[in-house]
């Protein structure tokens, strides 16, 4: 595979080997020349949005304070030690969501968000730990981190933010606009702003097993069938009408050991729930849009792209966008792949595509959920 400045002119099977999960890398000028892509007035109309989540984290004479979002008024430039943090910055700018993408060498099912986090001259979040893998990209500014491997990851009480309480760093470096860090899940971090910065933060989804098997028992709870009703027409008297009887516990147990879950049921739950959208993720549908048959002819011309809100998986014959999920047949299954893949699908491979494709091609397109490129 090419060699990416990104990784410090690295392979991506070199990265995941040497340094994925295992210990940080620094990256001087993963990204040369590289600047902010949202100004500091377009972070702040962000943080007033309701179906933005944002932060504003503040150091005051020792005290830390923290206020979700919206946010309708920010701390002056001139005040130090302070932080916005804005989530999901790829969903409301292309230049944002085009950066996101670079780090596609790693499945989209890892890949999480962009966080945008804005300081002023001091400000940061405190010395503490991610339980994901993050790259930590300098925008703006300069930003000093100090960073160590411990394995004491115990919390200062009381405080409205996760912080260590006996930080200790092994390793100091501060970053310029371009240079990168790579940090493993659980590394401990403490990241300073060196006068007004922003720093890039691209973090990946970590899901907890307990998360996951409470959704996918829930997923599974329609799809149960167990017929029949529970009776005993051998039943005996009882002295100790109290206790469940062992013959009422024995057969109960042997039905409910009829219930199996295959690793097509994991799929497909799997692929729902991943592509899920958020909870503050929301699509408009077009309010004029195009014909079927003026859509067809764009789309054949033009081909199509995926909104940068989409969520859009496959495994198999199973195809999941947007937590839908459908079995595709051979011939259908190229295009969508492509489509997932590359998060566009050109006017050769839409003018090639199946009637249940275009079918399901126009009906995302008047959900908001692909667009025709401009």
């Amino acid at each position: 595979m090419k060699k990416l400045t990104l990784l410090g002119d690295i392979t991506p099977a070199q990265f995941l080997r040497d340094y994925w999960h295992k210990k940080p890398l620094l990256i001087r000028q993963a990204v040369p020349g590289f600047k902010a892509l949202l100004d500091f007035k377009q972070l702040a109309e962000l943080a007033k949005l309701d179906h933005v989540e944002s932060r504003l984290v503040s150091q005051i004479d020792g005290h830390w304070a923290m206020q979700q979002g919206p946010l309708d008024n920010l701390p002056s430039l001139k005040q130090k030690n302070w932080s916005l943090l804005v989530q999901g910055a790829n969903l409301h700018s292309a230049e944002a969501d085009a950066l996101l993408r670079q780090f596609r060498f790693l499945p989209d099912a890892r890949l999480d968000d962009l966080m945008v986090s804005f300081a002023t001259d001091g400000g940061g979040v405190g010395p503490h730990f991610d339980s994901y893998d993050v790259f930590l990209l300098q925008g703006q500014g300069k930003r000093h981190w100090r960073i160590g491997a411990q394995k004491d990851l115990s919390l200062i009480d009381g405080l409205p933010l996760k912080i260590l309480s006996n930080f200790v760093p092994d390793e100091e470096f501060t970053l310029e606009p371009g240079d990168m860090l790579y940090l493993p899940p659980h590394y401990a971090h403490d990241g300073v702003a060196i006068g007004d910065c922003q720093t890039y933060s691209i973090g990946f989804r970590s899901p907890s097993f307990q998360e996951l098997g409470e959704a996918f028992l829930q997923f599974m709870a329609d799809s149960i069938d167990l017929p029949g009703m529970y009776s005993d027409p051998d039943l005996k008297a009882s002295n100790r009408p109290a206790e469940i009887p062992r013959e009422m516990l024995s057969v109960i147990t042997e039905e409910m050991n009829k219930v199996r879950f295959t690793e097509e049921d994991v799929t497909i739950f799997l692929g729902e729930h991943l592509s899920e959208p958020k909870h503050n993720v929301f699509f408009a549908p077009l309010a004029k849009p195009l014909t079927v048959g003026r859509f067809t002819d764009a789309a054949q011309k033009k081909g199509v792209v995926l909104s940068r809100k989409t969520l859009m998986l496959y495994r198999g014959k199973n195809v999941f966008i947007n937590g839908e999920s459908f079995a595709v047949g051979r011939a259908d299954k190229a295009a969508l792949e492509t489509l997932a893949d590359e998060r566009a699908l050109d006017g050769e491979g839409v003018a090639q595509a199946s009637e249940d494709v275009m079918e399901a091609l126009y009906t995302w397109y008047q959900d908001g959920w692909i667009e025709l490129p401009k």
